[in-house]
């Protein structure tokens, strides 16, 4: 399995009327997901988000190439 670097984000049974809706539907449930929390809490909240993600992947490749790609230009 290779990284997925296109738009891959969708909800099952949901019709999106623009190709960006979902990503905008994605970033604002990551947003009220951090929504009233500490700098700390909001810190363990993206620790154990990434954690939940990288099992659901399983693919220790896939996950090498998103943790490099991330890095690149930080």
């Amino acid at each position: 399995m290779t990284l997925t670097l296109t738009p891959n984000l969708s909800e099952p049974g949901k019709r999106y009327f623009q190709a960006y809706t979902p990503g905008d539907d994605f970033y604002e449930a990551l947003i009220d997901t951090h929504r009233d929390l500490s700098d700390e809490q909001s810190s363990l909240v993206n620790a154990k988000l990434v954690l939940l993600l990288s099992n659901h992947i399983g693919d220790l490749s896939v996950l090498r190439e998103a943790m490099n790609i991330a890095r690149q230009g930080v």
